[in-house]
């Protein structure tokens, strides 16, 4: 009885740890995400004008296969050994965001170019910047964790670094996305020991800085404008009437009317909505509830990270989902301007779904490493010592 005590225990740690419990909450969310596309997308037709409603649920469950192929690779493969290549996989990334800009090369739609493909395949180089962005800086941070009070070293250069990537994602133009990774380098650089009187102006300068470019964006203008009226966007009129008609109990699964044309982007950027009108007041609180636990067992999960590296890439991982969580649902909601970004795990797109698999896959890796002894196998080897 008593050798089968810890076994037990060790059991329950496995199933109780915060990276399973994670690991679960994106499971659910994904599954929620299936359930709702096919409906979201029911009403969906070809060029030929033929129905397909299972058109994007397959696309959608090829992109979970593919992410979750990811998150395994990713789950197993050694971070301080792919460190080594931190500065080649930030350099990849900014030549991709520099290629979707040129014509002919980077794909256009509507206006913005996000995307590089061949054929029906299209990736969003942007999404895996947001990978890059945290890895590089992490990693130079951790570097120079000893002269981080430093203007030049500590502030300057990390700066630096994600004003590079951020500027290339705002030329596409996706402003929403820069302002993640903008918001997501501070906060790490905050982390890492930066001093206030650096940080204090630099956030009032980006903030100033980016008002004035978005005052020259004519699209982005009339967006903040309407958000800041009364007369909200057509868009958002949708969403919010998808919530009253949904009410607590929701009109249930495939029972929705807004995404039968009425709601535009009704299965990516605004499938919260859905969400609400089929499933209620109850499920849409459920996905905060979700989203919150994940954060909170990550927070959990960092208090056992062995050195600065570790924990400021495990915390830009979970900040880029939480935080686009928190935008893409202050957006339908009403709280946000306007502005088109994934609610992870749950909307379609293949790009999002593989940085997510990408971003889970790397929590489950350092739960798995980070009890384990950092001494190399020779280095923990007995010898015999002669007298």
């Amino acid at each position: 009885m008593a050798s089968d005590r810890p076994a037990e225990t060790t059991r329950a740690r496995l199933l109780l740890n915060p990276a399973t419990i994670i690991l679960v909450c994106a499971i659910g969310l994904t599954s929620l995400g299936l359930s709702i596309l096919f409906s979201a997308s029911a009403s969906f037709k070809t060029k030929q004008g033929v129905d397909v409603p299972y058109q994007y649920l397959q696309k959608q469950i090829v992109g979970v296969v593919a992410a979750a192929a990811l998150c395994f690779i990713a789950s197993r493969v050694n971070l301080d050994y792919l460190r080594r290549y931190a500065w080649w996989i930030g350099g990849v990334l900014l030549v991709g965001l520099v290629l979707v800009l040129i014509p002919h090369v980077g794909i256009d739609v509507k206006g913005s170019r996000r995307w590089l493909g061949y054929g029906a395949l299209r990736l969003q180089v942007s999404e895996f910047a947001k990978f890059g962005l945290v890895f590089c800086v992490a990693h130079y941070l951790a570097l120079n964790q000893t002269r981080i009070g430093e203007f030049k070293r500590g502030f300057l250069i990390p700066l630096g670094i994600i004003g590079a990537f951020a500027v290339l994602v705002m030329k596409e133009p996706d402003f929403g996305t820069a302002a993640l990774m903008v918001a997501v380098g501070l906060v790490l650089l905050f982390l890492a020991g930066a001093k206030w009187r650096y940080t204090l102006p630099a956030i009032v300068l980006v903030g100033t800085a980016f008002a004035v470019v978005v005052s020259f964006n004519e699209n982005r203008m009339r967006r903040l404008m309407e958000f800041m009226s009364e007369e909200k966007s057509y868009q958002l009129r949708q969403a919010l009437a998808a919530f009253a008609a949904g009410g607590t109990d929701g009109t249930g699964l495939g029972q929705g009317r807004q995404q039968l044309t009425y709601l535009p982007e009704a299965h990516t950027d605004f499938i919260f909505s859905i969400v609400g009108e089929e499933l209620g007041l109850w499920c849409t609180l459920g996905v905060v509830v979700v989203f919150t636990i994940m954060f909170i067992a990550g927070l959990i999960h960092l208090r056992r990270a062995p050195n600065l590296f570790h924990f400021l890439l495990v915390t830009g991982c979970l900040l880029m989902i939480c935080m686009q969580a928190i935008i893409n649902l202050g957006v339908v909601t009403g709280i946000f301007p306007t502005k088109g970004m994934s609610l992870p795990f749950i909307s379609a797109g293949l790009s999002n779904l593989l940085l997510m698999g990408l971003l889970l896959g790397i929590l489950l890796n350092t739960q798995r490493t980070w009890g384990r002894v950092a001494l190399p196998t020779s280095a923990r080897s007995m010898r015999e010592v002669l007298a």
